[in-house]
């Protein structure tokens, strides 16, 4: 029976129709920093993070400077460079256009090609970045402060700024998983740090670009907060979690030109304990319910048929778990609280909404509901 709502805070902010507490908690599970964060800290300053999400862009600044911090004094991480310059030798390859074209041969010059080793990194630079970033939106005098001492510092060294017009491409063009483990730290705080700089309607403070807030933006936030959750918690679990993965119909006796224009599924987190059990996640940021035609509310039918497909084309003789994989369709919850399930067909399949106008314990615990129990059950 739908539960419907007369709790969700007035003072909760809003994207679209959907009630969120602190967006940055949000942005704190998406991102490559909460692992860190969650195995390097101690339970209670975890706890305590996640329970004041005001606190996290103090705490990213504070993790971004520290290993900045680290980096220099062991020295910053070199990369190479791609150079063209005209020399007075051969340096790399000879770019025999331009060096015929200018006729540099005859004035004891050569147009030449090469990589340089340098600390003018993209990763570098987008650290730099960050700081500068950090910096704007930090509310502690001190740590603003040193985020500007170490990107001057930075810049002392050689390392040149990102036009603001590039800032969002550049975050795309840095690789998430190389180098060591202290860059790797360094790199997942400055990515967050990007994410922080959002919107705020407190007067005062700095204000950015309103499309940060738009629901397309925020369905995908969902959806990676969401995976970035599960993964930290339950992997050392024994459950496998992915997100992102691509499924395709099992398609059989094609005729030739099926197999480049049948669409294929991308499911959003997937849930896995290995000879156990199957979840396949589903998020949707948006009401559970529609006005129904023959009935006042209703489930939304097309959610419910993509669900279906996810479960029933995946079933094969070779995957045991196929057979009776479970399937979740998660919600923000707006004027009704749902957690309803049935099994359709040897599947299960559940309804349930996530309040994230709650505090962060409450989101917490949900989200664990919702992966670990069942109204089944």
């Amino acid at each position: 029976m739908l539960n419907i709502r007369s709790d969700i805070p007035h003072t909760a902010g809003y994207i679209g129709r959907i009630p969120v507490r602190n967006i940055w908690l949000l942005l704190l599970y998406a991102s490559h920093l909460y692992p860190h964060i969650y195995r390097e800290l101690p339970e209670s300053e975890r706890v305590a993070v996640e329970d004041a999400p005001d606190d996290i862009p103090n705490l990213v600044a504070k993790l971004l400077t520290n290993a900045v911090e680290r980096r220099l004094r062991r020295n910053l991480s070199f990369g190479y460079r791609r150079r063209y310059a005209d020399l007075n030798r051969v340096r790399g390859r000879i770019n025999l256009l331009r060096t015929e074209r200018r006729q540099l041969l005859q004035l004891g010059r050569v147009a030449c090609v090469y990589d340089e080793l340098t600390v003018d990194t993209p990763r570098n630079r987008f650290v730099k970045a960050a700081l500068l970033r950090l910096a704007r939106v930090v509310q502690k005098p001190d740590l603003a402060r040193r985020c500007r001492v170490q990107a001057a510092a930075l810049e002392r060294a050689g390392v040149a700024d990102i036009p603001a017009s590039t800032h969002r491409q550049a975050r795309l063009e840095i690789p998430p998983g190389r180098g060591d483990n202290e860059d790797r730290r360094m790199l997942a705080a400055a990515r967050l740090a990007f994410d922080l700089a959002l919107p705020t309607e407190d007067v005062g403070t700095s204000h950015f670009a309103a499309p940060y807030r738009e629901e397309r933006w925020a369905r995908r936030l969902f959806e990676h907060a969401v995976a970035g959750f599960y993964d930290v918690t339950l992997s050392h679990q024994g459950w496998r979690v992915s997100s992102g993965n691509r499924i395709y119909w099992p398609a059989e006796r094609q005729t030739t030109g099926l197999h480049a224009i049948l669409p294929s599924m991308q499911t959003d987190v997937m849930l896995e304990r290995p000879g156990q059990q199957r979840i396949i996640i589903d998020t949707k940021f948006t009401s559970v319910i529609n006005p129904g035609y023959h009935r006042q509310q209703s489930l939304k039918s097309g959610h419910i048929y993509q669900m279906y497909a996810y479960l029933r084309s995946q079933e094969r003789p070779d995957d045991p778990l196929s057979a009776n994989s479970t399937g979740v369709l998660l919600y923000p919850a707006i004027d009704a609280h749902v957690d309803e399930a049935a099994v359709i067909q040897g599947h299960a399949v559940r309804f349930a909404t996530v309040d994230l106008a709650a505090d962060s314990a409450s989101i917490r615990c949900r989200l664990l509901a919702v992966a670990q129990g069942s109204p089944l059950s």
